[in-house]
């Protein structure tokens, strides 16, 4: 449960928000340079032996042009799940603990936003990961999941309504 919690925070931010953000700045241009850089830094952002050099660049290309949209999906978090203080205490105390700038921060929102803790030993295949705690709640649920997707839906629509707003100028 805490994987889908994390997983749709990050990606709350990755695959949504930040390309609104990069819309309403720059057109369709923007959105989609955006998403190129952050598909490059998950296809080669990783310290392995092949993408040293390349693959810190496009990770660290990746922080830099997912920081607004972070930081967008942190206040939406706080204001749209309803416990904003929670979420943004969350997202300033825990998130930057995270190895990420910007996924800490807004799985730390989600976390604080949904009164969960999420955080903690990762198995993944190439190896195991001990992340900082994110929140004070309780551990998730698997109706948590269901809270987490309204949480999404509820971000995105602040963030499509912001971007409207944004593009229009």
């Amino acid at each position: 449960m805490r994987a889908a919690v994390e997983s749709l925070a990050e990606n709350t931010s990755d695959a949504v928000v930040a390309p609104l953000v990069w819309a309403a700045l720059l057109g369709a241009p923007g959105a989609a340079a955006y998403r190129a850089v952050n598909t490059l830094d998950a296809m080669v952002g990783r310290r392995d032996e092949r993408y040293a050099r390349f693959g810190w660049a496009a990770a660290r290309a990746d922080d830099l042009a997912s920081w607004p949209g972070a930081r967008l999906t942190v206040l939406l978090a706080g204001l749209a799940g309803g416990a904003p203080r929670a979420a943004w205490t969350a997202a300033l105390r825990d998130g930057r603990r995270h190895p990420s700038p910007n996924a800490g921060r807004v799985e730390a929102a989600f976390a604080g936003a949904l009164g969960l803790r999420l955080g903690g030993r990762t198995a993944y295949a190439h190896a195991v990961e001990d992340r900082p705690m994110l929140g004070a709640g309780r551990t998730p649920r698997p109706a948590d999941v269901a809270r987490a997707v309204r949480l999404t839906r509820a971000v995105t629509l602040g963030a499509v309504l912001l971007a409207a707003l944004g593009a229009r100028r």
